[in-house]
């Protein structure tokens, strides 16, 4: 189901919008009225999914280096004028192993851009949505920062962050027309499923009480809500596509 016209004169800004949740939410934002510009670090594959899902503009760069995301924003803003939402889907799995055998290099990468580069893209973009009088922030985080997986401490960790940093973002926003919201999916077909063994998504999917993985296409709906202007009396809040394996 699509909802016509619903992004209408809208401009959003997708990150990690060359694949996975990213570019299937630029793909319906795009077919629902909005123009959208995809943040990547990969610019191959920033460069295909643009073609693909019709997007205005495409900014290569690396999300944890705010000097970047500072300089994506300028020139997004220079492009097409205004960014009225914003979608934080960039995001990666780290290692899998228990916390006394973590790698260090690993931990502090998936901190450094599940957690840092989101806060320096809400930095960025939230003074333009003030002024504007008008914003929509969705955090992409995960079912593992409200219950945690074992062997994924940094990628657990990092997901509980970003909701209670949403939860204080939306908070501080609350007054301003700008709303901000977490969502927290269980685990769905997507590439970044590639990055796990195949115990873990078993162990995933074990705990999910509908018995099987999500559709990709069930957590872009929530997104699109959450992203539209629908979504006006929900903010600091946290929206599940779980299956049921999270209620609360």
């Amino acid at each position: 189901m699509s909802f016509a016209g619903r992004f209408d004169g809208r401009v959003a800004v997708v990150t990690g919008g060359a694949s996975g949740l990213g570019r299937e939410t630029a793909r319906r934002i795009v077919a629902e009225g909005g123009q959208v510009v995809l943040w990547d670090i990969d610019p191959e594959w920033l460069a295909e999914a643009g073609a693909d899902v019709g997007a205005a503009h495409t900014i290569a760069f690396d999300v944890r280096e705010p000097g970047a995301v500072a300089r994506a924003t300028e020139e997004t803003l220079a492009k097409l004028g205004r960014i009225d939402v914003l979608v934080n889907s960039a995001g990666i799995t780290g290692a899998t192993a228990p916390v006394h055998e973590y790698p260090i290099d690993s931990w502090l990468q998936v901190i450094d851009v599940n957690l840092n580069g989101l806060f320096y893209c809400c930095r960025a973009v939230v003074p333009g949505m003030i002024a504007a009088g008008y914003g929509r922030i969705v955090n992409v985080a995960s079912v593992a920062g409200k219950e945690g997986n074992p062997n994924a401490s940094a990628y657990s960790a990092s997901k509980a962050a970003v909701v209670g940093f949403t939860k204080s973002l939306g908070k501080e926003l609350a007054t301003k027309c700008v709303i901000a919201n977490a969502i927290t999916p269980a685990t769905f077909e997507s590439p970044i499923l590639a990055q796990l063994p195949q115990s873990q998504v078993d162990y995933m999917l074990s705990k999910i009480p509908m018995g099987r993985l999500g559709d990709i296409r069930e957590t872009v709906a929530m997104v699109c809500f959450m992203a539209s202007e629908e979504c006006s009396f929900t903010t600091a809040s946290t929206f599940d596509t779980s299956g049921g394996r999270t209620t609360f």
